[in-house]
């Protein structure tokens, strides 16, 4: 797997099975996102994406703590905002990766944090993580897709609470509402995240990339389209020599020897 630039504040580590864990290293400003950051988040999710050893990315937080969101201290002295160029808000909001990412929550995952996380595709929690979007106390909107992607994860009326009342909303809350896929015992949101990273690293990697690619671009499909656009995805997939190679590892009841193509 190759590597790639990074800075003292985002943490590479690679794991078996193509899976590559991202760690937001600034736990003495919560593991607040400045503009460093947000541009190694980027580059770093640009190469991994190029990588085809790269199966599944989880992103976590040290010690503890998921992340704040932005940066306030650096925007108060300076202005400045952790927004890349090319992938938005914490390098990843606006273009999150083409690679199944997934959340690993300890700790807080409040504002920007909250909105990092609902970036990712799974997210797993410890049982005392917190999230929520509380712009709205500080007299605020939370414009970093919170707003945007809450309404489509959970039904309206709960959206609605969650962005006007700001509150902070437990992982079992955002459990019931289907924000979480795993809620686990303080401490162990990681390793849980790292299972569920190697359960989708042992699937094809083309045939995951493009159900990926299937259900987050079906969003603003027509109904007339649908089947026609999922057909532009899924079609190189089953002309693969995986498919082929998945085709066979059945039939002689073994394990897949993926090649990506």
């Amino acid at each position: 797997m190759s590597t790639t630039e990074t800075v003292e504040s985002l943490l590479v580590e690679e794991h078996e099975k193509g899976v590559v864990v991202l760690t937001i290293n600034r736990p003495s400003a919560r593991n607040a996102v400045d503009l460093i950051t947000a541009q190694a988040i980027s580059r770093t999710l640009d190469a991994l994406d190029d990588d085809p050893d790269c199966r599944v990315i989880v992103l976590t937080g040290a010690q503890g703590f998921f992340s704040a969101g932005m940066d306030l201290k650096a925007f108060r002295a300076t202005g400045e905002r952790p927004i890349d160029a090319k992938r938005g808000p914490f390098g990843l909001v606006h273009m999150p990766p083409e690679t199944p990412i997934i959340a690993a929550v300890e700790g807080a995952a409040v504002g920007g944090g909250f909105e990092i996380a609902l970036s990712c595709d799974l997210v797993v929690a410890a049982e005392d993580a917190v999230f929520g979007l509380p712009e709205v106390k500080r007299g605020l909107t939370a414009a970093g897709g919170g707003l945007l992607r809450l309404p489509s994860r959970i039904p309206y009326h709960l959206a609605m609470e969650a962005a006007l009342t700001g509150r902070a909303l437990s992982a079992l809350w955002c459990s019931e509402a289907g924000l979480i896929n795993r809620v686990v015992e303080s401490g162990q949101a990681l390793g849980a995240a790292l299972a569920l990273a190697q359960e989708i690293g042992a699937n094809g990697p083309l045939a995951v990339k493009a159900s990926k690619k299937v259900i987050v671009e079906s969003a603003n499909w027509t109904a007339a389209e649908v089947f026609d656009r999922q057909e532009t995805i899924v079609d190189p997939v089953r002309r693969s020599s995986d498919a082929q190679e998945g085709a066979a590892a059945f039939a002689e009841k073994r394990a897949p020897n993926w090649t990506g193509r």
